[in-house]
């Protein structure tokens, strides 16, 4: 095994324009000791979420932080909608950082 390629080498700040992303971070509390079916479950709805938006460039679940990162070109709204929708299947999801235009 080898480390994981750290975040910040992963993400990226621009898309193919040039244009600034935008990012936040979600945390899901003890994610990580859930049954699999339930982490698979829960990762397959933040993944029909995160589908439904054209606007989502890039997203990573890390399961031992609990955290899922997503970057996306700005919209208006956006992150609440995400973040709102993730939370109707997975209401102990808390939104803890972001970064906006």
């Amino acid at each position: 095994m080898q480390p994981g390629v750290p975040l910040w080498k992963l993400v990226p700040t621009r898309d193919e324009h040039g244009v600034s992303l935008c990012d936040f971070m979600v945390l899901i509390p003890r994610l990580k000791l859930r049954q699999p079916g339930y982490i698979g479950n829960a990762q397959n709805w933040i993944a029909g979420v995160l589908n439904r938006h054209q606007e989502v460039v890039f997203a990573n679940m890390d399961l031992k932080l609990n955290l899922l990162w997503v970057s996306h070109r700005h919209r208006a709204g956006l992150m609440l909608e995400i973040v709102g929708a993730i939370r109707l299947r997975l209401p102990e999801a808390v939104l803890v950082a972001h970064n906006t235009r």
